[in-house]
């Protein structure tokens, strides 16, 4: 089962990191205690829609590209879960994915990786 919560807390986590920034600072910064926020990044919590817009305030990152991001974690997700259970990959979620241009490998076979994730991706 894919939790939302669970990707949003990874895709909070990494643009943290990618400032360099610790749970102590961004907590301050959002008015958030340390714990509930380190909570939410690790997806035990559900982040309400007023706690993620201090977060990305905070983190100075627009709600949307955080939302972008979670619905691309979300689509590879979905897309890793329906290739374990050798289902097609449904049509809703193919327009999301876009086009993956790639070079230099055997066309034989490619994995993209996920988070936690790893999808493979078989040439036809």
């Amino acid at each position: 089962m894919i939790l939302l919560r669970r990707l949003l807390g990874d895709v909070l986590r990494r643009q943290r990191q990618r400032q360099g920034r610790t749970l102590r600072e961004v907590s301050s910064s959002a008015r958030v205690s340390l714990g509930y926020l380190s909570e939410v990044e690790r997806g035990q919590k559900e982040a309400s829609s007023e706690l993620l817009s201090a977060i990305c305030d905070a983190l100075d990152v627009r709600m949307s590209e955080l939302m972008r991001e979670v619905s691309d974690e979300l689509a590879l997700a979905e897309l890793a879960q329906s290739a374990q259970a050798t289902e097609p990959v449904p049509t809703s979620v193919r327009p999301m994915l876009g086009t993956v241009s790639v070079t230099g490998v055997p066309p034989e076979r490619v994995t993209i990786k996920a988070p936690a994730e790893a999808v493979d991706v078989v040439a036809a």
